[in-house]
């Protein structure tokens, strides 16, 4: 009888990843399917939800034969986070837009509610700073636009949920969402793993709109209308993208930090040590043995600064990442705060800085300092998880931006730590098949930590004087990109 398998479903910003494993963890094939997203306005941000739902059929229908789709035990998914969907409950159509993390429509509402003196509430039961990225605005947002005196949304017939939830609906049954995504929506008390009475009240949504919260490894309705698949395969396993990409560190392991270089990226390690300046407490996981929390620090704008730059130049990505291998910046610093500055700034009104330019600067150059910007972000974050953890020494790093050696040096160099490449670059997704394999009893986490995991290690190569002058030059640009109010703060 031939051996199962599988699958593992990613579902992220610009694109839907599927991986097919096999019981030995290994990768049988892979597909992915491109997502676009939309400006209508500045800082805006849209996507729609109808064509997540269907890039996740394409990408199924690319990775799975139909001669394989019949040995498929069961599926993971990881999604992005904080975006949000509103749909009808009864015929499961979107009432409005995706609304993306990214987008910052709501950040003068966020300066309304900091001014009430909101945003210690906020921080203390949710773990997340008030800030535009997460999905409480949104929600609010999406309700005051769609169901304005809440009616509908008392009555049942609307629903409000994270991509996971949304993809989840696409099945059938009962309105759900997995605990580490939902940490994500400024609406949970992470403490306690459900809704907060008092965040709902502050954001105006009522608890009827909202899915019930569940662990990572369900219940959740089984697959439907994923062909090559037959109806009725298991959803094993559900994470948060970055969580996922955790999970497949064996991130369960103490002292393990990964960042996830992807359209933004995430900083995280795993524990509850209170609260740490500039850093979200969140849920990991929950596979069974209760809520595990995580520290966490986000960055709006990585490999999205990369590919703006591209779309600026018309040319593509990969092009610009070449020309950038043996260019240094020569003197230019370039603080990508699209939307503002997330971890550990938390700055929704920063607003992009280039500095040092000169009529010699060309664009190889300017593309070197995205990448170095890419690196002092996350070093800045990683810095932060310093006090939570103590000194990191390994940071592990995977996501499609790592690709770039360049990056990887520059991130060992500008921080001074050594630097672990995953060989894997679709992280997540294997995440979320790690899993979903343990749920489905092909593996035990024991056997999990000793598989292999093949990494390319970077290790610094800058004197200690260099690198503290380069960052306070890096600090001196996040400083004027910062409001005036908050610029002694940097």
């Amino acid at each position: 009888m031939a051996s199962p398998l599988i699958l593992a479903v990613d579902q992220g910003t610009s694109s839907t990843k599927a991986l097919l494993v096999d019981a030995g963890g290994r990768v049988v094939s892979r597909a992915v399917a491109p997502v676009a997203e939309s400006q209508p306005r500045p800082g805006w941000v849209e996507q729609s939800a109808e064509e997540l739902w269907q890039s996740v059929r394409r990408a199924v229908a690319g990775c799975v034969d139909p001669a394989q789709a019949g040995r498929v035990a069961g599926v993971g998914f990881s999604t992005q986070r904080e975006s949000l969907v509103l749909w009808e409950r009864r015929t499961g159509e979107p009432a409005g837009p995706l609304i993306s993390w990214q987008d910052r429509r709501t950040a003068d509402r966020c300066h309304e509610l900091a001014a009430t003196g909101a945003a210690e509430l906020v921080r203390s039961v949710s773990g997340m700073p008030l800030d535009p990225m997460f999905s409480a605005l949104k929600a609010r947002w999406l309700l005051d636009t769609y169901d304005p005196d809440r009616r509908r949304s008392r009555a049942g017939e609307l629903c409000l949920g994270t991509v996971d939830s949304w993809l989840l609906s696409r099945f059938g049954g009962e309105h759900v969402i997995e605990v580490g995504n939902a940490s994500r929506t400024q609406l949970l008390d992470v403490g306690t793993g459900d809704w907060d009475p008092r965040l709902l009240d502050l954001f105006g949504v009522p608890r009827e709109v909202l899915p019930r919260v569940v662990a990572s490894s369900g219940g959740f309705p089984a697959v439907r209308d994923l062909a090559p698949l037959p109806d009725g395969v298991p959803a094993l396993a559900v994470m948060g993208d970055s969580h996922a990409a955790m999970f497949a560190h064996a991130g369960w392991r103490p002292g393990v930090v990964k960042a996830t270089y992807g359209t933004g990226s995430s900083v995280m390690a795993i524990g509850d040590r209170g609260e740490v300046p500039g850093l979200c407490r969140s849920i990991a996981w929950d596979l069974g043995a209760g809520p595990v929390p995580a520290v966490e620090g986000n960055i709006r704008a990585t490999g999205r600064t990369i590919s703006w730059l591209a779309e600026l130049f018309g040319t593509g990505a990969d092009v610009l990442l070449a020309e950038a291998e043996d260019t240094g910046p020569a003197g230019v610093h370039f603080v990508p705060a699209f939307g503002g500055l997330g971890a550990p700034w938390w700055e929704p009104a920063a607003t992009p800085v280039v500095t040092g330019l000169t009529l010699g600067t060309r664009r190889g150059q300017l593309v070197a300092a995205a990448l170095e910007a890419v690196a002092f972000q996350v070093e800045d974050v990683v810095a932060a998880i310093d006090q939570a953890v103590g000194h990191v020494r390994v940071l592990m790093a995977d996501g499609g931006l790592t690709r770039s050696a360049r990056l990887m040096r520059l991130q060992a160099d500008l921080s001074g730590r050594t630097v672990a490449r995953s060989g894997e670059h679709d992280l997540s997704c294997l995440g979320a098949a790690d899993a979903a394999g343990l749920a489905a009893k092909l593996w035990t986490l024991e056997q999990l930590e000793q598989r292999p995991r093949p990494a390319d290690a970077f290790e610094p190569a800058l004197d200690e004087a260099e690198r503290v002058a380069r960052k306070a030059a890096w600090h001196e640009a996040v400083r004027r990109s910062r409001p005036p109010d908050q610029r002694s703060s940097t």
